[in-house]
């Protein structure tokens, strides 16, 4: 992979006029181009190519790059250097933003940053994500794909590119296999990332607690609170009701670039969440004697437990391949708190309460296939049922009958 430059090639600003000239050499057509930078003064750039054809195309290229403003040669890696943290608008900056910028560093710049992004073609992008999916877990994969669609969607804004070439790949790798993921279940529901049975989910919580306690505590907090490893590293001790028997999630803590952070859930509301029973003995035993604010799981050296560390300490890789849960992250812990709850039968609305969802489409996803089937016959019911009071309201009203009285 080339390095970017550390000075890089002038391009024209927008309207300049620009003078071009072809010399003839041994090598090749030095192609050069000169215009007057109303800034700089005179700016020069040159470029040894083939032929005239291609001296055309380079001459064109430095039009249209006056035309809009920005260098339509630009590799993918200089072009991320230019925009800076535009891409990330609208990112939470102490965690998607990091694990983000991560996956441009680690794999999109060593694999596509020297091409120029005009370059880059569709087959390019869909050829390097089948390479990463052979290397990489499926959630590195996502967060290595977001970050570029977001880059090309700001290339398209920039009029360096007609469409983003990312974005049509980037919805067909959703589920799709990767080395961690070698059960390739079809259904790409949260469904399918679940514990089956609570006997399973004692033994993984035994499995990891060879490590020490406090990674068993974890997966049955993560699991029968079904919520995320952040949150549960942010759980206090005052955050939990005995006299309701009602957990809050109310912060979590999240590893940043910067360190741990404290922060607002990820729905930035607070989330009563039921304390299930088999919990209770393990709540107990975390709660006891501790003050309010005082954490409810910490790790063995009293810090704060993260997926990270968790998969580390507990060889999780080879802990799920043993119980024959090869598709299991620790996500995976809230996606069958969830699920055991929506066969519950918990209302769908209290489950999105629980759950913290915006969309109710969402916790719709952890329904038994039968149950989303009944739901939408629900709706489909309620909207006739609804057409049928529209039709009533604005039907014509005509004469009043008399009633017959006449006798018989």
């Amino acid at each position: 992979m080339s390095s970017s430059s550390a000075d890089p090639q002038p391009f024209p600003p927008i309207g300049v006029k620009i003078s071009t000239d072809l010399e003839h050499r041994a090598s090749g057509i030095r192609a050069r181009a000169r215009w007057t930078d109303p800034a700089t003064k005179q700016q020069t750039r040159a470029l040894v190519v083939p032929d005239e054809d291609a001296a055309t195309a380079f001459f064109d290229q430095l039009q249209r790059s006056a035309a809009v403003g920005v260098d339509l040669t630009v590799t993918l890696q200089d072009y991320i250097a230019q925009i800076g943290d535009r891409w990330k608008r609208g990112l939470d900056p102490t965690s998607t933003a990091d694990v983000y910028s991560a996956g441009l560093k680690l794999r999109v710049i060593p694999a596509l940053g020297h091409l120029p992004v005009t370059g880059i073609t569709p087959g390019m992008i869909d050829r390097t994500i089948d390479d990463w999916e052979t290397k990489h877990s499926p959630s590195t994969i996502k967060n290595t794909i977001a970050p570029l669609v977001r880059v090309f969607d700001e290339a398209v804004r920039d009029d360096i590119l007609d469409r983003n070439p990312a974005r049509s790949r980037s919805r067909r790798t959703l589920g799709k296999t990767s080395v961690f993921d070698v059960s390739s279940p079809r259904d790409t529901s949260p469904r399918a990332f679940a514990i089956p049975d609570l006997a399973t989910l004692n033994l993984l919580a035994d499995a990891c607690g060879e490590h020490g306690q406090p990674y068993s505590d974890y997966v049955m907090l993560c699991a029968l609170l079904a919520s995320r490893s952040s949150e549960v590293a942010g759980l206090w001790v005052e955050d939990i009701d005995w006299d309701t028997k009602i957990a809050t999630v109310r912060k979590q803590i999240y590893p940043s670039s910067k360190g741990l952070v404290v922060k607002q859930t990820k729905g930035r509301e607070e989330r009563p969440i039921p304390i299930l029973q088999p919990l209770v003995p393990i709540l107990k035993r975390l709660t006891e004697g501790k003050e309010p604010t005082d954490r409810v799981l910490q790790g063995l050296r009293g810090g704060v437990l993260t997926t990270a560390n968790v998969r580390r300490a507990t060889e999780w890789e080879t802990v799920v391949h043993d119980l024959n849960l090869p598709q299991l992250t620790r996500h995976g812990l809230r996606h069958t708190g969830a699920t055991w709850m929506a066969d519950a039968g918990i209302p769908l609305h209290v489950l999105q309460k629980i759950l913290g969802h915006k969309s109710i489409e969402t916790t719709e996803g952890y329904l038994h296939p039968d149950l989303r089937h009944i739901s939408k016959a629900a709706e489909l019911a309620n909207a006739y049922l609804a057409e049928q009071a529209d039709t009533r309201r604005t039907a014509p009203v005509g004469p009043r009958q008399q009633p017959n009285t006449r006798r018989r």
